[in-house]
């Protein structure tokens, strides 16, 4: 049985590690050609190997996503290499967060480079060669905090904003060629952002959770991996919000 993106080639940013990774996994499970790319050489050569031996076709890219101009070189490569990229999941991210009057530029340029301007310029990268093949498909990493709020994380919450924004924006723009841009927005989710925070916290914010707990990364990343695949065919400009109940609202 041959897997739902067999023949695909999937570019996830940030994907040395995390999420990223396990979306790179997920993906590659169910047949696609993988181009990973982070900021950190050691973490995306590990990732490779990790892939290449469970039998993945892999091409890295090393690069910070902020650098636009090295970034669409490394992206130009990676579509030579594999002559398509057919999905794009734009999950590089980072955090520095603070008070409202403690945060400084460099804090908030650094936030806003990675997650909106990072984001804007890698799927440029990608569009051409999706609109030439008539199909693609777009998925932004975005947060429940884009949503909600949270408190001492304007810079962040308003840059995971910014990326729902651009989800429903390139949806109708691109939907003339068969590409469907698509958003997930994790509630508490345990990765390296997160564990870091302390068992206390950890704790605390679970009880607030109506399924009473934190997710594991791979609960964020089969939503991903759906909205990669043709069995989300109709559904564009869409939020997935994996959150456990954290938010419920009604229509």
């Amino acid at each position: 049985m041959t897997g739902v993106l067999e023949g695909k080639v999937a570019l996830v940013t940030g994907s040395g590690r995390g999420m990223g990774l396990v979306d790179a996994e997920l993906m590659a499970g169910e047949g696609a050609a993988i181009v990973l790319h982070d900021i950190d050489g050691g973490m995306v050569d590990a990732a490779a190997k990790q892939l290449r031996a469970n039998g993945a076709d892999v091409f890295t890219i090393v690069s910070d996503i902020a650098d636009i101009a090295a970034t669409r070189t490394a992206i130009a490569e990676a579509e030579d290499h594999f002559g398509r990229i057919d999905i794009l999941v734009n999950n590089a991210g980072n955090a520095l967060g603070g008070a409202l009057e403690d945060l400084d530029e460099d804090a908030y340029d650094a936030v806003m480079n990675v997650h909106v301007k990072g984001t804007f310029f890698a799927t440029q990268a990608v569009v051409p060669g999706m609109q030439r093949r008539g199909e693609g498909a777009i998925v932004n990493i975005s947060s429940i905090w884009g949503m909600t709020g949270y408190e001492h994380s304007s810079n962040y919450c308003a840059a995971k904003a910014a990326l729902l924004g651009f989800t429903k924006s390139w949806a109708k723009e691109l939907a003339p060629w068969n590409i469907r841009v698509n958003a997930v927005a994790p509630g508490c989710v345990l990765t390296e952002m997160t564990i870091h925070k302390g068992q206390d916290y950890l704790d605390a914010r679970a009880k607030l959770i109506p399924l009473g707990r934190w997710a594991e990364p791979e609960e964020m990343c089969e939503a991903v991996l759906f909205l990669a695949s043709p069995r989300a065919s109709f559904i564009t400009g869409q939020v997935i919000s994996p959150n456990g109940g954290d938010t419920i609202v009604g229509i």
